[in-house]
């Protein structure tokens, strides 16, 4: 196991470049699996869940390989099989996308119900009722969900009872290849709900609609193999730019999309910061003091969740009291915990915190919960004053590509290090 140690009170300065979308990327690649071809996805970011999506296509039968750094060919050409093996699936919640990929090959998948971070309840009964829409019986048993569809996915009207970005992608995938037109309402409309379909189209798909409440899916009979960029990572873009107003920095983060950011530009100028936004970049200078602020999350285009954590980190320095509303996730504030171990004055009320800006943050060892949890705390570790050495972060590296080089050549004090066996918090000597 290793843990980050860090050393705060730095001030962050200089450029850093944006990887993919983490959250494009574990749909487009599953997304392969429908082509039955060669495609070369590029941008791809290096990380953890990168490497368990590569393993399982590998385990289905395709071919992968990593050509150039962040370029990696995908033949999916000899898929053999229609199950995801168990603890590849349980690893990584989007495992689930196999469902919708395998379906759409092969009229048939078993995937293990998935895992990734442990926050709330992430129910998957929308991916069902899109897929039974779609014609197809699905049974779970034995912590597998098994998806049969004699003859193959047959075109539906589906609306989502809730705006759900996994059961979106995941009916989309299973629609592309399916007999007749597919309408899918209330779905939901994030950049890489978006990214995946210009990838689906430029195989050969015929959908429409996709950043808009509705999404219409022509089936086709054949997909083609392509080469394609992945889109910037708002989220790490948006970290970037929170690690700046929270260290009072001037950071230029390069490679990005200016309009998938606008709700974090807003929130980050409430607080007191600077942002200029160029073609494809965007400059954050902090202010000597962070501002006290309301945040509440929402699904695409408002605050984006997987943001709120890196926010509420940097408000536990505000001047004054911040309240912070998670309108997505139940459960998402577990990282408050951890913060309260280095001085933040924390109130959680269901989906309400209330965050009483202190003077000072001090160093000391905790724990990431998430992968966003644990990005707050890498934040709140810049900001405090003395070391704080944060465990279990390989929660942290699902999403975040070389994290630590960015940090340093920014001017943060950071290393990885292994923890010596027995010396875990928590563990008894």
């Amino acid at each position: 196991m290793d843990k980050y140690v860090i050393n705060g009170g730095a001030r962050l300065r200089g450029s850093v470049t944006i990887d993919g979308a983490k959250n494009a990327v574990v749909a487009i690649l599953p997304a392969t699996v429908l082509v039955g071809g060669r495609c070369v996805i590029e941008n791809v970011p290096n990380i953890s869940d990168v490497t368990v999506l590569t393993t399982t296509l590998r385990e289905l039968g395709a071919k992968v390989d990593f050509i150039d750094s962040g370029v990696l060919e995908i033949d999916t050409t000899n898929i053999s099989s229609c199950t995801v093996p168990y603890e590849l699936a349980r690893s990584l919640r989007a495992s689930y996308y196999f469902i919708g990929a395998l379906m759409g090959r092969t009229g048939q998948a078993s995937v293990s119900m998935p895992g990734g971070c442990h926050f709330g309840v992430r129910p998957i009964d929308q991916h069902i009722k899109g897929f039974e829409a779609l014609g197809g019986d699905v049974s779970i048993s034995s912590g597998m969900i098994n998806v049969q569809v004699p003859g193959g996915p047959r075109g539906a009207h589906i609306r989502f009872d809730v705006v759900s970005v996994g059961a979106t992608v995941n009916v989309m995938l299973a629609a592309v290849k399916a007999q007749g037109v597919t309408v899918m309402e209330n779905v939901a409309k994030e950049p890489h709900i978006v990214d995946l379909a210009n990838f689906l189209n430029a195989c050969g798909a015929d959908i429409r609609g996709a950043g808009t409440d509705v999404i219409k899916i022509h089936g086709v009979d054949m997909l083609r193999g392509v080469d394609y960029s992945i889109i910037p990572d708002q989220i790490e873009a948006g970290t970037y730019m929170v690690l700046a107003a929270a260290t009072c920095g001037d950071i230029l983060v390069k490679n990005v999309i200016p309009k998938h950011l606008e709700s974090i530009t807003d929130k980050l100028r409430e607080v007191g910061a600077k942002v200029e936004e160029y073609d494809d970049s965007v400059r954050v200078i902090g202010s000597p003091v962070i501002e006290k602020i309301n945040l509440k999350t929402m699904p695409h285009p408002g605050f984006p969740t997987d943001m709120q954590p890196q926010m509420g980190a940097m408000l536990c320095r505000a001047a004054g009291t911040s309240v912070v509303t998670e309108g997505v996730w139940d459960g998402r504030f577990r990282y408050m915990d951890e913060l309260k171990r280095m001085g933040a004055n924390v109130t959680v009320d269901g989906k309400i915190a209330i965050i009483e800006g202190v003077s000072t943050l001090t160093g000391a060892p905790v724990k990431a919960t998430d992968l966003r949890a644990g990005m707050a705390l890498v934040i709140a570790g810049l900001m405090a004053e003395g070391v704080t050495e944060i465990e279990d972060v390989e929660h942290v590296e699902r999403g975040y590509s070389c994290l630590v080089q960015k940090i340093r050549a920014l001017g943060g004090d950071i290393e990885k290090q292994t923890i010596p066996d027995g010396t875990r918090i928590g563990t008894a000597l």
